[in-house]
């Protein structure tokens, strides 16, 4: 029951109940995907993987920058790991396992398979 409904005076009836068009329902919403979406947004442009012949990298960030690193020297398993969508499309997580417990993620990596064997044929 709603408010008018139920704040009625003694012998009034309701004709008729008016709402909002739905349309001004889809624009709040948009816009907050759109703020909720700009930081994964700006994290996804800003994310880099490298490998170098002596390192692995993953940096994260424009203003406040995070960079994990780990030694090809030390480097001891190179896991690949694609879900269905991954296969599909050609994304994947490449999981490096390193000495002392240290992993290092490239999370949704294109082409992981030639990103594997990339750092694979620096590991020989």
């Amino acid at each position: 029951m709603s408010y008018i409904e139920k704040t009625l005076t003694t012998g009034e009836e309701v004709v008729s109940i008016f709402s909002i068009h739905k349309l001004f329902y889809v624009i709040p919403a948009l816009t907050s995907l759109i703020l909720i979406g700009i930081p994964a947004f700006f994290k996804l442009i800003f994310t880099e993987y490298g490998l170098t012949n002596k390192r692995v990298i993953v940096k994260t960030g424009v203003i406040g920058r995070s960079t994990e690193e780990l030694n090809l020297t030390k480097v001891e398993t190179v896991e690949l790991r694609q879900t269905i969508l991954g296969r599909i499309f050609g994304f994947g997580d490449v999981v490096l396992s390193g000495t002392g417990n240290s992993t290092l993620v490239f999370k949704n990596a294109s082409n992981p398979i030639a990103v594997k064997k990339a750092i694979d044929n620096q590991l020989i």
